[in-house]
């Protein structure tokens, strides 16, 4: 039997790495940011997507709204942070209406390690600073700031109080009954919360975006979302957007696997396994992401601070967060290799 050639041998590798994607894809709930997004920004769907989840969050209709996904706000300049938001809602209102325009930002997030937990109130307070500074135009008066609601959705207590709606604003704190509106506020919904549940719609539109099939569409809003999900999935430009943005982080991390052991092996640092893998860049970035991790710091802070992008960062730090508390770098290695 022949053997195959280094050419066949891609193609085969990248073969089954696209069948793994299909499955994702097809396996994958709203809670993922990928499927959350594309949902958001697909014609004809992404508003009465989104037109849905604020009627049940909210408990009242949104008629008009201007859908963006994936909104990214820089910072000042290249050395200040910037924040990207998944889908940045925002209301077009008359301009003799007496309403106040209200800018929503909704998002989900699948952290919830110490590290997350303990740094997502900076990160929401950020967050609304990032949308307040861009919403008042030079010279305008304060009373035209607009309304800011963001709303989180995760399938982890943010809090540990085991509720399904942890709402948040700024309040006095000698005279908590003191009105006191700045505008502000965040939402936090724990899929898993059952404590002060609000409405049974809530509950079980928490419950089908954590687990999205076609058996926990049990209403009529579900049921139209679920057949948004259906159609999005099926899209084959949306299948081969995923497919892409899958194979790159596999090639990307294929990439810096064997430039790691050939630098290894080029400094003569190869005579046991061990010291040829701590030589290549693959896993000295994993060794300094399970650093960062044992200091508690998150993966928005740990992207920022080596200086890479968001999806090769996120794989390795999921894989480390799968070893907390050791995360033992040398055990996220063997599992990233076994991945790719």
């Amino acid at each position: 039997m022949r053997r195959k050639t280094a050419s066949q041998e891609h193609i085969s590798e990248k073969a089954t790495e696209e069948q793994k994607a299909r499955k994702k894809l097809a396996e994958m709930n709203l809670l993922d940011d990928f499927l959350f997004s594309t949902m958001a920004a697909y014609p004809e769907i992404g508003e009465r997507f989104v037109k849905i989840l604020l009627k049940i969050i909210f408990g009242r209709d949104f008629r008009h709204l201007s859908v963006t996904a994936q909104k990214v706000y820089y910072g000042a300049d290249t050395n200040l942070h910037g924040a990207r938001l998944d889908v940045y809602l925002e209301p077009e209102i008359e301009e003799n209406s007496d309403e106040r325009v209200t800018v929503y930002n909704m998002e989900p997030d699948q952290g919830g390690d110490a590290a997350d937990k303990r740094e997502l109130p900076r990160r929401m307070r950020f967050y609304h600073a990032k949308i307040a500074v861009k919403s008042l135009n030079a010279g305008a008066d304060y009373e035209e700031l607009k309304n800011v609601v963001i709303i989180m959705i995760m399938p982890y207590d943010p809090f540990g109080l085991k509720r399904m709606v942890y709402t948040v604003k700024s309040m006095c704190v000698e005279a908590p009954e003191m009105p006191y509106e700045d505008g502000a506020s965040t939402l936090f919904l724990y899929t898993k919360g059952t404590e002060g549940v609000p409405n049974e719609m809530l509950k079980q539109l928490l419950y089908y975006m954590e687990h999205t099939t076609d058996e926990n569409a049990i209403n009529e809003e579900l049921l139209k979302i679920q057949e948004m999900v259906r159609a999005v999935k099926k899209d084959p430009e949306v299948t081969a957007g995923y497919m892409l943005r899958h194979l790159r982080m596999m090639e990307q991390l294929n990439r810096i696997r064997k430039e790691g052991r050939a630098e290894g092996k080029a400094e003569g640092k190869a005579e046991g396994k061990a010291e040829g893998k701590a030589e290549g860049e693959l896993y000295n970035k994993i060794s300094l992401i399970c650093k960062k991790l044992k200091k508690g710091k998150g993966l928005e802070q740990i992207a920022e601070e080596l200086e890479e992008e968001i999806p090769v960062i996120e794989l390795i730090y999921n894989k480390a967060k799968t070893f907390a508390p050791d995360y033992d770098p040398e055990a996220v290695f063997e599992q990233i290799r076994k991945d790719i």
